[in-house]
């Protein structure tokens, strides 16, 4: 089972300061290793430009509604836009092309199989292989899913995706470590000078992007967007569940969106739901005459027959500056 996220990784306050001292060797060994594969690596160009949208952290930053939201307005403006991902927890190796009604989050993945159900999406291990395939069924673009930090292909433009939750002790940062003494897949600035542009992205609740984390980003240029539900949470009491990279920012925004959330259980990401896993989350519901929400992430990895009973709640990524994004994706696109 993958481990779940820390929550003290985005604190930059002194707690854990043992732990973290005792994983600082390990830090320096994951980034020395991730400089020296991406300074070797000769990127090849698969033909269609590659919008490459990813991070600098672990994960939990809503990395996937930003893809499908670029994808889709590339498409909107006429462009053939594939996405292409990984496939992370799916067993086939690829590539090959998802059909939602043929393949299962165990076979492609659960984030490719759930972006699936609107676009052309691939799935590889081998991402160059990937995009050659997609740029031989027609692609004009590729939208590649993560991947800052995978440097087998030629990218035209390169986004990472930065979570803009900096209440209370949260910073998406938290104190600039490495995995595994903290969320950074890499030093920020290292991250930042491959990047032509972050986008910050706010939870629904939260106007506008904190002024230390804009410094703290420059001079890369930056874009913001808010995650807003597509509809309103199901009525009446609700056992909520998600097993994502911060599964309590689930439920942060289920409450924020006015759901009479009774109960909440969060999970691994890509955690994988069994029938014991369904039995506990049913009874719990059951106890408080409460129905079963989830993300869309998680609804795609349930079961068929557990599908009708849970409702997922989907949300997309919002742009705040739809034009100026347009600008910025239009650069990658030759005339």
């Amino acid at each position: 089972m993958k481990l779940a996220t820390p929550p003290w990784w985005y604190e930059r306050k002194p707690s854990q300061r043992a732990t973290r001292a005792l994983l600082m060797p390990l830090s320096w060994i994951w980034a020395g290793v991730t400089a020296r594969r991406i300074a070797a690596a000769k990127p090849i160009d698969p033909g269609p430009p590659v919008i490459c949208v990813g991070n600098v952290t672990m994960g939990g930053v809503g990395k996937t509604p930003v893809v499908r939201e670029i994808a889709r307005r590339m498409n909107e403006h006429g462009v053939a836009a594939h996405v292409l991902s990984r496939g992370y927890g799916g067993r086939l190796a690829g590539p090959v092309r998802i059909d939602p009604a043929r393949h299962s989050s165990a076979e492609v993945g659960d984030e490719p199989l759930m972006l699936a159900a609107d676009l052309p999406v691939w799935t590889a291990r081998d991402r160059a292989a990937g995009a050659q395939a997609a740029a031989a069924a027609g692609a004009q673009a590729i939208v590649m899913d993560d991947g800052h930090q995978n440097p087998s292909l030629r990218k035209a433009l390169s986004l990472v995706v930065v979570d803009g939750e900096t209440r209370g002790d949260a910073w998406p940062f938290g104190d600039g470590r490495v995995f595994p003494a903290g969320p950074m897949r890499e030093p920020l600035k290292a991250g930042l000078a491959r990047a032509d542009a972050a986008i910050v992205l706010l939870p629904a609740d939260l106007a506008a992007a904190d002024p230390a984390l804009l410094a703290e980003l420059a001079p890369t240029p930056v874009l913001t967007a808010q995650l807003q539900p597509v509809a309103p949470p199901p009525k009446g009491p609700q056992m909520g569940f998600a097993g994502v990279g911060k599964p309590w920012k689930v439920e942060q925004a289920l409450k924020a969106a006015g759901c009479e959330l009774v109960d909440f259980a969060g999970y691994p990401d890509h955690f994988a739901y069994d029938a014991e896993s369904l039995r506990r989350l049913a009874e719990r519901a059951q106890q408080y005459g409460a129905g079963l929400v989830t993300t869309e992430k998680d609804w795609v990895r349930l079961p068929a027959d557990w599908r009708a009973r849970v409702t997922a709640w989907p949300v997309r990524a919002s742009f705040d500056d739809e034009p100026a994004l347009d600008a910025l994706l239009a650069r990658a696109i030759p005339n």
